[in-house]
């Protein structure tokens, strides 16, 4: 048994190597430059938070290091090749991934990237954790690409779209039939769902009347209903009148 096991690890070793020198070199030099930086205190807490990835593709790097790392890498030929080189195996590579596309500047290029990258996330925290700062100053692009993504029927590009939303459209941009959007997913994904109740929640603190209609006239299925409700409720930007309101919709 144990040399079937150490057979096993060689194998596995075997065929890292191969997959490994068929890698650009420069993705190659990310990687140990994110091994170098390696907590594993910090890799089993964030193992713990992403439950539905495996606990071996994380190596344990601190955010304040990835954004580091990102800022270092940005423009760099290191980079280039790293971004261009899907699908990763490791969580951190991927959340350093969606930081270096933060960095790009010109919006097309940093579409495409996006574009690039959306089918590859495969958890909420990597998904969470991109927010392109040259989308706001394109925003009516921006807005179509939203609707497309909420179309895919990609769980995790379904919620980059309505994160999307929440960050760029729900202030002076914002236009009542984009919560008809969110409002109309129907998903059985636990993380489409949180991020629709999210969405709703933050809409409340921000556009009430429009938010307070679509949960008055119950076009939420049962759980996102109550689950804005609560998230709303507990937030400190909702009035006591407008969470005495809210607590009367909850639903059973």
């Amino acid at each position: 048994m144990r040399q079937e096991r150490e057979n096993g690890q060689t194998q596995s070793a075997a065929a890292q190597d191969a997959g490994d020198s068929r890698r650009p070199a420069g993705a190659l030099r990310v990687r140990e430059a994110l091994m170098a930086l390696q907590d594993l205190k910090y890799r089993d807490f964030q193992s713990a938070l992403v439950p539905n990835i495996e606990p071996e593709t994380v190596i344990g790097v601190r955010m304040p290091e990835l954004r580091r790392l990102a800022g270092k890498l940005s423009g760099s030929r290191e980079a280039e090749e790293f971004l261009s080189d899907l699908p990763h195996a490791f969580y951190d590579e991927n959340v350093l991934h969606g930081k270096l596309i933060e960095k790009i500047r010109d919006y097309d290029r940093c579409m495409a990237a996006v574009e690039a990258f959306l089918p590859y996330i495969d958890n909420w925290a990597v998904c969470d954790t991109m927010s392109p700062r040259v989308f706001s100053r394109h925003r009516p692009e921006l807005l179509e690409k939203i609707r497309g993504w909420m179309d895919s029927g990609q769980p995790y590009t379904v919620r980059f779209a309505i994160g999307m939303l929440q960050t760029h459209f729900l202030e002076e941009d914002f236009l009542p039939e984009q919560m008809d959007w969110v409002a109309a997913v129907r998903s059985e994904e636990y993380y489409v769902n949180m991020m629709r109740a999210w969405y709703f929640a933050t809409a409340l603190a921000k556009q009430y009347e429009a938010a307070f209609a679509v949960i008055r006239d119950g076009r939420l299925d049962l759980w996102t209903h109550n689950k804005a409700i609560q998230k709303a409720v507990e937030s400190r930007r909702i009035t006591d009148g407008q969470k005495t309101e809210l607590r009367a919709l909850r639903r059973k």
